[in-house]
């Protein structure tokens, strides 16, 4: 059974909300209409159905830097287990699928020396899109 461990790439650059940065070529626009004095950083904000603060802040990177390239995102918390330990996850629930939680992330620190709590091993099911079966019999 093989599971998707990283999203694609495109869903990796979008922060945590979800939200994308502007293109490039709606920001060289409204350089182009600031620098033609096409209206105000207010007027500009409504045509170009953004917010003011995303002018003012796109003005001053272009006034300081002389770029209008988006900024790179800037990380955020990095994930506690790394691709071959999220591999080792998906082995584990192979092996026992009626493995609860608590089970899981124990026989993950003998494996692997990780420590994570419960939760995050919840958190890692469910970004793995794992499913976890009872077996009946079992109990």
């Amino acid at each position: 059974m093989k599971y998707k461990i990283w999203e694609d790439e495109q869903s990796q650059q979008q922060s945590a909300s979800g939200m994308k940065a502007y293109s490039i070529d709606l920001r060289q626009k409204v350089i182009d209409a600031y620098n033609n004095r096409e209206g105000s950083q207010r007027k500009l904000a409504t045509r170009f159905s953004v917010s003011l603060t995303f002018i003012q802040k796109l003005l001053k990177r272009y006034r300081s830097k002389a770029t209008i390239e988006p900024k790179a995102h800037a990380g955020g918390n990095t994930g506690k287990l790394s691709s071959e330990q999220m591999a080792i996850v998906v082995t584990l629930l192979e092996e026992d699928n009626d493995a609860i939680l608590v089970e899981l992330f124990s026989r993950l620190e003998e494996r692997t020396g990780v420590l994570v709590s419960r939760a995050t091993m919840g958190r890692i099911t469910q970004k793995l899109k794992l499913t976890r079966k009872k077996n009946i019999a079992r109990q």
